[in-house]
């Protein structure tokens, strides 16, 4: 950088201006150079390209607050900036809005937006619905790394009973810590299975035997076997409400009830089985087993535990109220309309199936959803035209929102793993930046680190800072660690 006695440098008027003021000036922004007249920029006097409009009046010292370099025979500024971002930002002088050009990151741009001290409102909404997709893809990022690195890390002020919380935690709810961890998984998997298939194998009559009453029931071996899975069940779900972190968000949570409703019907049956015979009639007893028994069901949805793709279904399902609802609506008035007409039409014919409207519905549902079942159907042609358009108005209705469905889900699935792998990248460039710190740094020079607060002790790995353009701000109090994010390529 040049200096205000610099022989290269004409002299500046201490009064504040120059001998010869003009209006315009260079800017050369990564090698691209670009004009500007002051009646232009002036309109947005807080940038940064207005002030450079004054700065000359205000000597080097002023001048090399707003640029990199200066060359004051060209009048030219200087910036080592992105110039393909700097093309986006100058429309805000001639169009009053700004919209970023495709390939260019979200996060890279508001950066730059930052630097040239343009405000945020200037950008369009298209851009920042982007923008704002990148930054929750970025804190997402930053919560799966903060998530491992804490695993990673152990605190040295925690009692014996908290670090055996964080194992047991660990060990059952994040099988990508550790083999046992992954083996604990696939068992927990497998008795979900079992018990799944025990249950549709109970109601086979062949494997069925008979009590001295002369009722059906389930063969023992199979009952021993459901028995074993519950067993399962209940220590893996007693175990994790034990080590989970928050007990009342853990016994809310959507998957944590369908555990509960998946282990509580066995532990009822069997009760009333032994202790409610003496309470009620043996009849009452059985009806109420049975209705029970039936929702061992529930623990099918279990899997989703251990299933990204049933999470990833789940998901763009939520996110797809708007669209089912519209396909709700849509068959709801064509069930209604059609429903109604082929009662009317149907009424002339002396043998017809359609005895009223509301019965008609059911005509109208599995004719509309190409079910067909042929319970009920009509008899005259006035009817069968009805039946014909109502079918072919079923097949649209349906097909019209069922991409917007499919794409949230094919979305949402490569979003997940776009960030697991961000997410996996930045852990190894903090574990390759940690290894070549070890390796120039000696362990007297670490100490010294240490006890000047620039290097955490308690940290598994000592992190050295990457070197990239976007920043993932949560990955620290300090927010000084710098990460390359994949997903903004």
């Amino acid at each position: 950088i040049k200096m205000a006695g610099d022989s290269r440098f004409p002299d500046v008027d201490t009064d504040g201006s120059e001998k010869n003021e003009e209006t315009e000036i260079v800017v050369n922004v990564g090698g691209v150079r670009q004009v500007f007249y002051g009646d232009n920029l002036n309109q947005y006097p807080e940038t940064r390209l207005a002030e450079l409009i004054n700065c000359l009046s205000g000597g080097y010292d002023s001048i090399f607050s707003l640029c990199d370099d200066y060359d004051p025979g060209k009048r030219e500024f200087y910036f080592d900036r992105d110039p393909d971002a700097f093309k986006c930002i100058i429309d805000v002088y001639y169009f009053g809005e700004i919209h970023m050009k495709k390939g260019i990151c979200p996060i890279c741009f508001k950066n730059e937006m930052e630097f040239w001290k343009v405000d945020l409102k200037f950008l369009d909404d298209c851009c920042k619905t982007h923008l704002s997709e990148k930054k929750e893809e970025l804190e997402e990022i930053a919560r799966r790394v903060q998530l491992i690195l804490d695993d990673l890390g152990v605190d040295a002020s925690e009692s014996r009973w908290k670090r055996c919380q964080k194992y047991i935690w660990k060990f059952l709810e994040k099988p990508e810590s550790s083999y046992p961890a992954r083996v604990i998984a696939v068992l927990s998997f497998l008795f979900i299975l079992i018990s799944s298939v025990v249950m549709c194998v109970g109601t086979i009559p062949d494997l069925q035997i008979v009590d001295a009453e002369g009722n059906r029931m389930e063969h023992p071996t199979l009952d021993s076997i459901e028995t074993a899975c519950i067993g399962w069940f209940t220590v893996e779900y007693v175990l994790r409400l034990i080590s989970s972190p928050n007990k009342l968000h853990f016994a809310l949570s959507f998957m944590n009830v369908v555990d509960v409703l998946a282990i509580l019907p066995f532990y009822v049956s069997l009760t009333l089985t032994h202790l409610g015979a003496k309470l009620m009639e043996l009849s009452n007893v059985q009806q109420a087993v049975q209705a029970l028994r039936i929702m061992r069901i529930a623990r099918i949805f279990k899997l989703a535990r251990h299933s990204s793709g049933l999470q990833t279904l789940t998901y763009a399902l939520k996110r797809s109220f708007k669209e089912l609802g519209l396909l709700l609506m849509y068959l709801a008035v064509g069930i209604f309309v059609f429903s109604a007409l082929g009662y009317t039409m149907e009424q002339s014919h002396p043998e017809t199936l359609f005895k009223s409207i509301p019965q008609s519905f059911w005509w109208a549902i599995i004719t509309m959803t190409t079910v067909g079942y042929g319970d009920i159907y009509p008899k005259t042609t006035l009817g069968k035209l009805n039946a014909a358009i109502s079918f072919l108005c079923g097949v649209i209705a349906i097909a019209l929102p069922i991409h917007p469905i499919i794409n949230n889900f094919v979305r949402y699935y490569n979003k997940q793993r776009v960030l697991e792998t961000a997410a996996k990248h930045e852990l190894e460039l903090m574990e390759l930046n940690s290894d070549e710190g070890k390796a120039a740094s000696s362990k007297s020079e670490l100490e010294d680190l240490a006890r000047e607060g620039k290097e955490d002790p308690f940290h598994s790995s000592r992190l050295k800072v990457s070197h990239s353009d976007t920043f993932i701000h949560l990955l620290s109090e300090d927010k000084h660690y710098r990460t390359r994010l994949q997903s903004c390529k």
